[in-house]
């Protein structure tokens, strides 16, 4: 087995591990376009599990992303990044850890794209690490969710357009992005309280977040429109319906959907 493959086979694995939600869309996906999307998903994934630690402090945080969105440009060097993590690899996640085996694991002509986009990810990350996730208003919780997903849409777009020359509308991308992660956020509401986070902007109820998170999806619904090739329809479109079935779920007072659905769901994608 070369390295190449025993790289795909450990990226795959990591995705399964890591988010069963989006390893279904990325395993649907024609070489290269898998390989850059894997990649982008494991190079935020590697630095989400730093904001998320529940045993980092804030200023550890900070400075762990800070470092690394310092070094993440395109001749970043391997040992750099390791000297960064050195005095934290008993507190990270491995998926953290391996985060030049996520860069590497990129086709050449999308990495600096996903370099760029993680590298803004994790100065935004740190700024509301620095603020403790407190959301007062409206034009904040845009802010966090363009950091930690809308800019998710933005480079899915820059990649689409590397791929195969697809263009697509950018704030649409970025709703798209805000659309999946407020779904998230509504239904992580006690979660996010019990330790004591709040993505609610000030007055704001379900109610509110779930007209937010409609409109939204709403405008995702018109970002996969503009898009003609089928396999980025479809990686699209998985998420999208999933995240809908769960509004939908919860709006019905139930937690999230079961498996049987989610099968049900991306058969009913992909088949179209």
């Amino acid at each position: 087995m070369t390295e190449q493959n025993k790289l795909h086979n450990k990226a795959m694995d990591f995705l399964l591990k890591t988010s069963r939600t989006f390893f279904i869309p990325i395993s649907y996906l024609p070489s290269g376009l898998l390989e850059a999307i894997g990649s982008a998903y494991l190079c935020m994934r590697a630095i989400d599990e730093i904001e998320d630690h529940p045993n980092l402090g804030a200023k550890d945080k900070i400075a762990l992303l800070q470092a690394v969105s310092k070094l993440l440009k395109t001749d970043y060097r391997k040992e750099d990044i390791q000297a960064v993590f050195g005095p934290y690899r008993e507190v990270l996640p491995e998926v953290t850890l391996l985060l030049s085996d996520w860069i590497d694991y990129c086709p050449p002509g999308a990495t600096a794209k996903v370099l760029e986009s993680t590298k803004e990810m994790a100065e935004g990350m740190a700024k509301w690490v620095s603020k403790d996730w407190q959301i007062h208003d409206k034009e904040e919780l845009d802010e966090y969710t363009y950091y930690v997903a809308g800019l998710v849409g933005v480079m899915l777009s820059d990649i689409w357009k590397w791929y195969d020359g697809t263009e697509t509308d950018r704030d649409l991308a970025i709703a798209f992005g805000r659309g999946l992660q407020t779904v998230n956020i509504l239904r992580n509401r006690e979660e996010d309280a019990e330790r004591g986070v709040n993505f609610y902007p000030d007055g704001w109820g379900f109610n509110e977040m779930l007209i937010h998170t409609e409109h939204n999806l709403a405008l995702a619904d018109k970002y996969i429109e503009s898009i003609e090739t089928k396999d980025i329809v479809h990686f699209c479109k998985i998420p999208l319906e999933l995240a809908k079935a769960t509004l939908k779920a919860l709006k019905e007072g139930k937690e999230k959907i079961d498996r049987s659905t989610v099968t049900t769901i991306v058969n009913r994608v992909v088949e179209n």
